[in-house]
């Protein structure tokens, strides 16, 4: 596999994962809460920016690649669900809808790799309620991430539960949408 920037920038988001997760686990004595928070969705945002950015520049450089279409969603996935178990922990986020919206995650990915082995990925490939529920759930993270002011008046927690909340709707929304357009092949399997 030659080197490419958009699959380093994938590979950088993997990479991010430990650390992005670590920076919760030092010391308060170390690294205050108020900074963690502030690191901690910096590097979510540093990951959902090279998300867009690979995609965008492989498409734009002509450097698509199998091995990239894995890794990327891939990757997206990872970095969601350490967000999702983080917010759990920390308390900012309900267990259930973490657990509905990581759920979800996994299904549609083995779908789409079902799919992909019947000859079909294109019947499952991103639709536009897809891109709404990543469009809402990586606010709705940046938000519970951040948990501290951004404007004078605006609770971030609040707006960003809201947003959490309609990511989960949008979840099963779009896992319904995957689902019916994968019964076609469920019926002739």
């Amino acid at each position: 596999m030659p080197f490419n920037l958009p699959i380093f920038l994938t590979w950088l988001r993997v990479a991010l994962i430990p650390i992005f997760v670590g920076v919760y686990y030092l010391p308060i004595s170390f690294m205050p809460l108020i900074t963690q928070n502030m690191v901690g969705s910096a590097l979510f945002f540093l990951a959902a920016i090279t998300d867009w950015f690979d995609g965008y520049l492989a498409r734009r450089w002509n450097q698509t690649s199998s091995f990239g279409a894995f890794l990327d969603p891939v990757a997206d996935k990872l970095m969601v669900a350490a967000a999702l178990i983080l917010l759990v922990e920390l308390a900012r986020a309900p267990t259930w809808l973490a657990v509905i919206i990581i759920g979800r995650e996994i299904t549609i990915s083995a779908l789409r790799e079902w799919m992909a082995q019947q000859g079909k990925s294109k019947s499952t490939a991103v639709a536009y309620i897809g891109k709404l529920k990543t469009g809402a759930q990586m606010i709705a993270i940046l938000l519970l991430l951040w948990a501290g002011p951004l404007l004078p008046g605006v609770s971030t927690q609040l707006i960003g539960t809201l947003a959490l909340y309609i990511a989960g709707i949008l979840t099963i929304i779009s896992m319904f949408y995957y689902l019916q357009l994968a019964a076609q092949q469920f019926k002739e399997e």
